[in-house]
């Protein structure tokens, strides 16, 4: 069940972000496209701001400088005296964090939408922290609903206990997209137009929760992570296999036990050996090969969301 408090003011400080990751190449040049001409951006009761977030990484098409950007708004990182040996991407995450935050702070952003890109088959993913976020969920079944043909999986990436450290976590509530496949460093004419699509969706639904409209209660189907699985390695720490063709793309799909999941070089199968089924995500993600992920195990599971108060017609800024 959904506990964390739901907004009950009109969401006026919105922020879209794109290139948190340098070489994510739709939220790039949306985020670009949007600092030169931000009209599209605006609603009746409130203006999204664009956010280029990581301008050194993606001028050098690259996911980072020195560090994740994804995963430095940790409290240790934030809170932490800069210095002058201080990973670029720490400055820049201390940086966004007095624009769009502070974090858990009653001045931080209403909401940010940050834009990703993905090497995997994960078809039109929403990425939100928990099940317990309740307008970020009415937001998730609202894009499913909007738009069914594209199966948009809500994948619930922060576990029980861990703090949140990716750039939307900033804001009192937030939400990522991941689109794929996309190769990095390369923009695709129809995950491109996805992405503007579904950010023009998201705006539109924060102007229906602005204007009063009525979001009921419903159960909602979600993916939460459970673990990682690496590569077959050598003894040196080179791979020893590779991402068996029958999991190759089978991104959010049962894999049950005894299931190859990796080839190996040598020429056998490796099988599945877990005792239950999972559901990977992320499969032979390139980013994720520093990681030493080759896929992230997930379960499935259904929880309540319940409805959202409904506020009364907000009238536009200037009014």
């Amino acid at each position: 069940m959904c506990s964390l408090p739901v907004p009950r003011e009109p969401l006026r400080r919105v922020a879209v972000t794109g290139g948190t990751h340098g070489n994510e190449m739709s939220g790039v040049y949306l985020a670009r496209h949007w600092l030169q001409a931000p009209a599209e951006l605006q609603r009746l009761s409130f203006s999204a701001v664009p956010v280029l977030a990581n301008p050194a990484a993606t001028a050098a098409c690259r996911r980072y400088v020195d560090h994740d950007l994804n995963r430095a708004f940790t409290s240790s990182f934030l809170n932490s005296r800069p210095t002058p040996d201080d990973p670029y991407e720490v400055t820049r995450a201390r940086e966004l964090n007095q624009l769009l935050g502070p974090k858990a702070s009653g001045r931080a952003f209403d909401f940010v939408l940050d834009l990703h890109n993905t090497t995997a088959n994960m078809g039109t993913c929403l990425i939100a922290k928990s099940s317990h976020e309740v307008f970020p969920m009415h937001l998730c079944r609202h894009l499913q609903l909007q738009y069914p043909e594209l199966s948009c999986q809500v994948f619930l990436c922060q576990r029980s206990g861990e703090e949140s450290y990716n750039l939307d976590s900033v804001a009192k509530n937030g939400l990522a997209l991941e689109l794929g496949p996309q190769p990095q460093g390369v923009l695709r004419a129809d995950i491109f137009s996805r992405m503007r699509t579904l950010v023009a969706t998201v705006l539109d639904f924060i102007e229906l929760f602005n204007q009063g409209t009525a979001f009921p209660a419903f159960e909602m189907e979600a993916y939460r992570p459970v673990g990682v699985v690496d590569f077959p390695r050598t003894d040196a720490g080179d791979l020893a296999g590779t991402v068996h063709p029958q999991l190759q793309d089978q991104d959010f799909q049962p894999l049950q036990p005894g299931a190859p999941i990796f080839q190996m070089f040598s020429g056998e199968d490796l099988l599945y050996d877990g005792e239950s089924t999972v559901y990977p995500v992320f499969i032979n993600e390139a980013a994720y090969y520093e990681k030493g992920i080759a896929f992230v195990q997930t379960e499935k599971f259904t929880f309540t969301v319940p409805a959202m108060p409904v506020l009364n017609p907000a009238p536009s800024p200037a009014s």
